[in-house]
């Protein structure tokens, strides 16, 4: 049987013209989910952030500060490039697994981008996506918000492409306070 396989592997991500060193990465995907059986290989313990070794964010190599225009402050833009939920339920789905969360129905869960795609994140790399409970007071239901904050303030020029991906990718859930927007 063929199974998804994450794995810890030495990664960075190059957000704008910062660097940003981060821990590890999952990533492979092929045919088959895990056993729901599988050991968890990530920690819930930095819920409501994703476990860093296993979900460090990925970014997009075509969003830069001097693509916003064209890119994602473009309405509409990320649904051009939002993958089919053919190949995210696969990770969703695997990704439930090895965050070893006991609720396993996926309507539970929201396929993350952990860097958001209005954002710039990488649509499609296994290291920017990971199941993010619906439940909790900081869920996917309030991240959704902090994302549109941040990407309204970066295509008003409020903050810079950068500095938003570094704070979401550091904790989104002071990132309007540390870009002095929320």
């Amino acid at each position: 049987m063929s199974k998804t396989v994450r794995f810890a592997a030495p990664a960075a991500v190059l957000a704008g013209s910062l660097f940003l060193a981060v821990p590890a990465a999952h990533a492979a995907v092929a045919h088959a989910a895990v056993p729901q059986t599988a050991a968890a290989s990530c920690s819930q313990s930095y819920l409501p952030l994703p476990d860093p070794a296993c979900t460090p964010g990925a970014t997009n190599p075509d969003v830069t500060q001097d693509t916003i225009g064209s890119t994602i402050c473009t309405p509409g833009w990320t649904k051009t490039i939002r993958p089919p939920v053919t190949y995210t339920n696969q990770l969703k789905q695997q990704g439930i697994a090895d965050y070893g969360y006991s609720d396993t129905n996926m309507s539970d869960y929201e396929e993350d981008h952990f860097l958001p795609l209005e954002l710039g994140g990488a649509p499609r790399d296994p290291k920017n996506l990971w199941p993010e409970p619906h439940s909790g007071n900081q869920n996917s239901y309030s991240k959704d918000s902090v994302e549109n904050a941040v990407k309204k303030a970066v295509c008003a020029g409020n903050a810079t492409l950068a500095d938003a991906q570094h704070a979401m990718l550091t904790n989104w859930t002071n990132a309007e306070s540390v870009l002095g927007i929320g």
